[in-house]
């Protein structure tokens, strides 16, 4: 996983990778902005604040512990992003994404950017995710997407390197999550899918001019082919089945308790009937 990361990292520099970078930017700033609660949680992608807009005032990042060489040995302190101030800098936390060192329902809010497609079980990370959540807490998650153009070069690119030649556009981050896929496990889960998103319709291009004259594919894209953007953006919600209200315990007591039921005894019916009617023969008979 650690070469993968670096691969990443070193993407993110070049022009596609800066393009994706702000897209994504600016929709976890929209996202997050509104999000309340205690505790928030930003796992991998240390390249970029998605927390930065929230407003949640206990916040951290989480690194998989294959990040260490990013993380100062001295402090475990460093800076989140290259367009922010030596300032803002934040604790790391060192741990395993299926793994994480938090109680049960104790997390509001947490942030996957491309971490689903950077780990060895993405299914046991989104499980893990789900323990730490409370009811109604958010998931946040962007992954790129493999039904689109950057996704097509890829998948070529990989076809090429199994004849001997070319070479692949996006990092080696293993295996890229497909949103349905995604959101077939965010429903097994118990996760409710509020929104998502696609974006970055640009061409797989490496050269930064040519990426700023497909700028119009932007605006086309998200009109007529919308679900073919080179990344995905979802936010999802923790929903626990089964919750009812309860009421008064004298109202349970009271519906439990049957009412008595009157059983009619054949014999007694006859004996009513026949007292009930020996007057009226006796006055007959001494008529």
């Amino acid at each position: 996983m650690g070469s993968e990361i670096i691969g990443l990292t070193d993407w993110l520099k070049t022009p596609p990778g800066e393009y994706l970078l702000a897209w994504e930017r600016a929709r976890f700033d929209e996202a997050v902005t509104d999000m309340f609660g205690f505790h928030a949680l930003q796992l991998g992608l240390h390249e970029m604040d998605t927390l930065r807009s929230n407003r949640i005032p206990h916040r951290w990042l989480a690194l998989d512990s294959m990040q260490m060489t990013t993380v100062s040995a001295t402090d475990g302190i460093f800076n989140l992003s290259s367009d922010q101030p030596p300032s803002s800098q934040r604790i790391a936390l060192l741990t395993h994404s299926a793994a994480l060192p938090f109680p049960a329902n104790s997390l509001d809010l947490v942030v996957l950017p491309h971490t689903l497609e950077l780990s060895h079980d993405p299914h046991a990370t989104l499980r893990e995710v789900e323990r730490v959540l409370v009811p109604e807490g958010r998931v946040v998650i962007s992954g790129l997407n493999p039904a689109s153009l950057w996704g097509f070069r890829q998948q070529r690119a990989h076809l090429c390197q199994r004849l001997g030649f070319g070479e692949l556009f996006l990092p080696e981050s293993g295996e890229f999550i497909g949103h349905r896929r995604l959101r077939d496990w965010l429903r097994l889960l118990s996760f409710e899918v509020e929104s998502a998103h696609f974006g970055c319709y640009r061409p797989a291009i490496d050269n930064a001019r040519w990426l700023e004259r497909f700028a119009w594919m932007d605006a086309a894209g998200a009109r007529w082919w919308p679900i073919f953007g080179a990344v995905y953006f979802l936010v999802a919600t923790k929903r626990v089945r089964g919750m009812r209200l309860l009421g008064p315990a004298w109202k349970d007591r009271a519906a439990r308790v049957p009412a008595p039921a009157v059983v009619a005894n054949r014999h007694q019916i006859r004996s009513t009937s026949t007292s009930t009617s020996s007057p009226a023969l006796t006055d007959k008979t001494n008529s």
